[in-house]
């Protein structure tokens, strides 16, 4: 069985008025991925970008 490392992420907009929970195996790609809004959804409909959390 492999083990795989994985990062518990926030994001947020801004100005902080929603905040948006992720969960990834590459934090940096996945940030990228929300700056650059590749996919349409929740993070891009209100500007999610922003990296406030991770574990």
């Amino acid at each position: 069985m492999k083990v795989h490392d994985y990062a518990v992420y926030i994001v947020t907009n801004k100005i902080n008025t929603v905040l948006y929970t992720g969960v990834t195996s590459n934090l940096q790609e996945r940030v990228l991925q929300h700056k650059e809004k590749v996919h349409k959804g929740f993070t891009e409909q209100y500007h999610c970008d922003k990296l406030v959390y991770f574990e």
